[in-house]
């Protein structure tokens, strides 16, 4: 596997590999996984890649690429096509384009790719050793939330950070980037590098040239930078957490969906863990356990859909228990409706905007609280203002998970509402238009900021008026 930014050369160096090998009598499968018509495929690649090189023996048709030893490039779109590639005959596959596979095409994958019956007997026959198929991928970095990070670069990117190598029994992943390129001032793209250098952000720029992950979408409302800045900000700045211990849940019943779960303290998240197994109500358990071992003082879960049946469960699970519980509804109308949203001294009250008039419901005020904390904490920490460290947000670097959570964040999308209301995109919108599973951390993240409000309340109760 190829992996890195804009002008790496790295499809340029496998076209010709693979033109090697169809030289020497192979047939290779030249894929990726949406592949409408030829025009999609590497096919003039290949060409370009022979006439340059000025390679003999190759016959390029319409389709395909033959050689006079027998050798053929051929071209497969995977995604619709995924069950077509179960046995298909080839000594090789190139996978372009790798960072958009899914999860379906990985696993059938590896296991369909094989050399025909004919070429086994062949290399015994003549006492040959029977050589698997080469499976080469090129890819830039997507998300790190994406199926192939998730299964392949996970596992690697420490040693491809300090090496810029990795290899184990199943896979080999080099990163190689525009700086590596021998070529790269003879291709005239030194000016657009040192223009996006300048006017790029530093996640931006390093995801083009550095081959580095972009977990963001358009309209995104919390840019990679300010979550990036945000991690270790406690010890940046040197504020300690201090305050409410909140424990925060998204739950979600067996499927594809995880169930997600963070633990605030103060204004710095201690822990983001995600459920993988189980059903709604072994989720549950799994929360309000974790609340109670780690002694929370609020506890707060997503009630819109299957959560609204975990109230009773949640109730007996804190009885007897300093915790004080209340469901988050994110569909109904903000909090605090009449308040004036960010008062400031140069806004009238004539003019101010309630949060009523602000924020379409709770789930979208919340996001907006959880964009404030990260904007404030991006300017302390990378513009050295001072901002009162209530209102920052804080992640602890000992997050497993921190990849994820950063992948999940930093694409919520505003929706536009005709109103002119802030509104956040719902669930379904960003799986049917952007193709992301639902945020189950990132909607963890943003509820337990909610506690805040609901954990003052219950302490300005007159308990003298109660009996």
């Amino acid at each position: 596997m190829l992996v890195g930014g804009r002008a790496s050369t790295k499809s340029t160096f496998v076209a010709d590999y693979v033109l090697s090998k169809v030289s020497a009598g192979q047939r290779w499968c030249c894929s990726r996984e949406y592949q409408n018509s030829i025009d999609d495929s590497v096919h003039s690649m290949l060409i370009d890649e022979i006439e340059r090189c000025n390679f003999q023996g190759f016959i390029p048709l319409k389709t395909e690429i033959n050689h006079i030893t027998g050798g053929k490039a051929f071209y497969r779109g995977l995604a619709r096509n995924i069950t077509s590639l179960k046995g298909i005959n080839a000594h090789g596959l190139w996978i372009e384009e790798g960072e958009s596979l899914s999860a379906q095409t990985i696993k059938i994958l590896t296991a369909s790719i094989r050399i025909s019956a004919k070429d086994a007997q062949a290399a015994r026959e003549t006492g040959s050793e029977v050589v698997p198929p080469e499976i080469w991928i090129t890819m830039n970095r997507g998300s790190s939330n994406d199926p192939i990070a998730k299964k392949f670069l996970a596992r690697a990117e420490k040693d491809l950070l300090k090496y810029g190598i990795y290899e184990d029994d199943a896979i080999m992943i080099v990163q190689v980037n525009y700086n590596e390129n021998p070529w790269f001032h003879e291709s005239g793209l030194e000016v657009e590098r040192l223009d996006d250098l300048e006017h790029m952000s530093t996640s931006e720029y390093d995801h083009k040239w550095g081959g580095e992950y972009s977990d963001t979408v358009e309209n995104a409302i919390i840019p990679v930078d300010w979550f990036n800045a945000s991690i270790d900000a406690h010890l940046k700045l040197g504020f300690e957490p201090i305050g409410q211990r909140v424990v925060s849940h998204d739950p979600s019943d067996l499927g594809s969906d995880s169930k997600g779960l963070v633990d605030r303290y103060g204004s710095v998240i201690l822990n983001v863990l995600e459920m993988e197994t189980g059903d709604v109500n072994e989720g549950c358990d799994w929360a309000t356990d974790y609340a109670i071992n780690n002694l929370a003082d609020v506890f707060t879960w997503d009630c819109d859909g299957l959560g609204v049946t975990l109230r009773r469960q949640v109730s007996k699970s804190f009885e007897g228990k300093h915790i004080t519980f209340e469901m988050f509804k994110g569909s109904e109308k903000a909090d605090n409706p009449d308040e004036i949203y960010q008062p400031d001294e140069r806004v009238t009250l004539t003019s101010a905007k309630t949060n009523r008039q602000t924020f379409k419901n709770k789930r979208a005020q919340y996001y907006w609280r959880l964009r404030d904390r990260f904007y404030n904490t991006y300017r302390a920490v990378t513009k050295n203002e001072y901002v009162d460290p209530d209102t920052m947000i804080s992640l602890s670097s000992d997050i497993d998970c921190i990849d994820q959570l950063r992948s999940e964040v930093c694409r919520i999308p505003k929706k536009p509402n005709g109103n002119g209301l802030i509104q956040i995109m719902s669930k379904d919108d960003m799986l049917r238009i952007h193709k992301i599973p639902s945020p189950n951390l990132a909607d963890s993240l943003m509820m337990s900021l909610i506690s805040a409000t609901l954990y003052a309340n219950v302490e300005e109760i007159d308990y003298e008026s109660e009996f």
